[in-house]
């Protein structure tokens, strides 16, 4: 069974990013974007376990609600989300990290 985490970084001050909404999406037969998870990221910028059940094989996105994170923090950024899709096309954990900064985001397949 595939399970999905994340751990959001602030580049810019060199914390984690915490209080960031987070919504996971799996794409079904009819090409449609299904909701199966959501949460917010720790104090540690984390979240263990986005999707709430396990993920089947297929195209999947999770999207990281970024303009709510800096209007608090009183930045002015660009992206007001940054969404990620990837595969899952084996069973195995799934970790999507985010460097993130108001001008700019770096993601790669985390272990």
């Amino acid at each position: 069974m595939s399970t999905l985490s994340t751990h959001v970084l602030d580049a810019v001050r060199g914390v984690p990013a915490s209080g960031i909404a987070v919504e996971a999406f799996a794409r079904d037969a009819e090409d449609r974007w299904q909701l199966v998870g959501s949460g917010t990221t720790d104090d540690d910028g984390r979240i263990p376990r986005v999707a709430e059940a396990p993920l089947a094989p297929g195209i999947h996105r999770i999207v990281f609600a970024t303009a709510d994170y800096f209007a608090a923090q009183h930045v002015d950024a660009f992206y007001p989300e940054v969404a990620v899709t990837f595969t899952v096309d084996d069973e195995r954990h799934y970790h999507v990290p985010l460097l993130l900064s108001p001008f700019a985001f770096s993601t790669y397949r985390g272990s």
